[in-house]
């Protein structure tokens, strides 16, 4: 098993090493996966929200969330209908899949998803 550097860029941002985390391989980076420890906020402070016009369903978001918030399925309708023309296109062309939070409530905005996520699609927001 290779042991990971001290600093592992992941999408421009590096992340410091530390002992409690784990280390993933995916589309042959290497890349941090949370631990429940790296989660500080109470859970349902924050919410992550799925941009659905800009992900393409690569489901970097489900490996790296340690509460298992997102899931990676067919686009519903209604979304796909809400899309553009371009958006649509674009979720035909990478298999009609897009990122969903069934268990949103459960975020403790460790952020890993963002960070993971290449097309940029998802970000957090307070919950109203």
């Amino acid at each position: 098993m290779r042991v990971p550097p001290k600093s592992t860029p992941i999408m421009g941002a590096h992340l410091p090493h530390a002992s409690s985390h784990r280390w993933a391989r995916a589309d042959g980076k290497t890349r941090r996966v949370a631990t429940k420890d790296d989660c500080k906020k109470e859970p349902g402070e924050l919410a992550p929200h799925v941009d659905r016009s800009k992900c393409e369903g690569k489901s970097d978001c489900v490996r790296v969330c340690p509460y298992d918030v997102f899931e990676v399925r067919r686009i519903d309708d209604g979304d796909y209908a809400a899309l553009s023309l371009f958006a649509r296109l674009k979720v035909r062309a990478h298999g009609m899949k897009s990122a969903y939070t069934p268990r949103a409530d459960a975020c403790r905005a460790c952020g890993l998803c963002v960070e993971a996520c290449p097309e940029k699609a998802i970000k957090l927001a307070r919950r109203t």
